[in-house]
């Protein structure tokens, strides 16, 4: 499967009364205050395309129904594995709709109620469908899985772990063996921006990873601080061509447990996927990633080319969680962390010179 999400309709899905989004086929930077959805919006979107890259057309229609059901409660984890308890809560029957469009035109819509155990209507694009043997859609969740990820898969398929799928999912596209081929021009230049903070690179031996340190010695991935170790794994997926042209990375809060000066390379290494053909979510609370990522949009003759850029504010109003998008961040009237930005800065002002 090789095209980009290009809209996403929802309506009564979670906090979200009717929400409409655009995105870029490029780099998709989602900010608001917390509890405004946007963990939210970025797993359904991956449960329903890696629902998809693994169907095939041939398959029975109740089939497809569980793929996608056992996908979005692998991924929500929701009590009981019903989906119903992703439909926005209000007194009576409730359908929660949720439509998924590509660039190439087709588009997924699944539909179920509140009492649902599972999808009661899935339309899937009238094509020829395969199977891809590639995987396409990579998640990062906040915690990294690469120092663990020795006995994750095998204890995550015989045991009932408290994990959400998406962890299980990156665990087995970290077991994918290394690609024999020579790395393009294009992953090694990710991979030199990945370089400039590692000064190393990720080597794995019998299904445990380590830093190869560039001054000697290798370094277990536990031994090494948990912001490397998602960089790490960005490059190692980059080495076995899981985050190739036409993938889409979907990353909440890469952020977490990341120093601001690391923000910058791993910016430039995200934007350098992009070139590669790698269509990006990324979720964020970080006043550095909006300000790197805002900087490369105003500026694409910098670094950028001619990278499409998309800055998404999710924020509350007295109606529920309301949506603004702009292709520049400056263009937000919205903003939740600029605003605490500058509240912060008229305190500071307060404290100096008194109201």
């Amino acid at each position: 499967m090789s095209v980009k999400i290009s809209q996403l309709h929802l309506s009564d899905f979670m906090l979200f009364q009717q929400a409409d989004f655009q995105w870029s086929p490029g780099i998709n930077v989602i900010c608001g205050t917390n509890s405004t959805g946007k963990t939210a919006l970025i797993k359904l979107m991956y449960s329903l395309h890696k629902s998809y890259e693994q169907w095939n057309s041939t398959e029975t229609k109740e089939a497809a129904v569980n793929r996608f059901s056992e996908k979005l409660c692998g991924v929500f984890r929701p009590d009981n594995g019903k989906v119903g308890r992703l439909v926005r809560r209000k007194q009576g029957s409730t359908q929660m709709t949720a439509s998924m469009g590509y660039e190439n035109g087709t588009c997924i819509d699944v539909n179920f109620g509140n009492r649902a155990s599972k999808i009661a209507t899935l339309i899937l694009p009238k094509m020829e469908h395969t199977a891809s043997p590639d995987h396409t859609a990579v998640y990062f969740p906040p915690k990294e899985i690469i120092s663990a990820t020795e006995n994750f898969t095998s204890l995550y398929e015989e045991y009932h772990i408290a994990f959400e799928e998406t962890y299980y999912d990156l665990a087995k596209l970290l077991d994918r063996p290394l690609k024999r081929r020579k790395n393009s021009d294009e992953q090694n230049q990710v991979l030199a921006s990945l370089d400039k903070i590692l000064h190393g690179t990720t080597v794995q031996h019998d299904k445990k990873f380590y830093l190869n340190a560039e001054n000697g010695g290798e370094f277990e991935m536990g031994l090494v601080s948990e912001g490397y170790r998602k960089l790490a794994t960005i490059m190692y997926l980059v080495q076995s061509g899981s985050l190739s042209k036409n993938a889409i990375l979907f990353w909440d809060e890469p952020e977490t447990n990341m120093n601001p000066k690391m923000i910058q390379p791993m910016v430039e290494a995200i934007i350098e996927l992009a070139k590669l053909g790698v269509q990006v979510f990324i979720t964020t609370h970080d006043y550095f990633i909006q300000q790197c990522f805002n900087l490369a949009a105003r500026y694409p003759e910098k670094d950028s080319s001619d990278l499409k850029f998309s800055f998404t504010s999710l924020y509350r109003s007295l109606t529920g969680v309301e949506i603004e998008t702009a292709s520049r961040l400056t263009d937000l009237t919205h903003n939740a962390i600029m605003e605490e930005f500058d509240q912060l800065y008229d305190r500071e002002q307060g404290l100096l010179y008194g109201d």
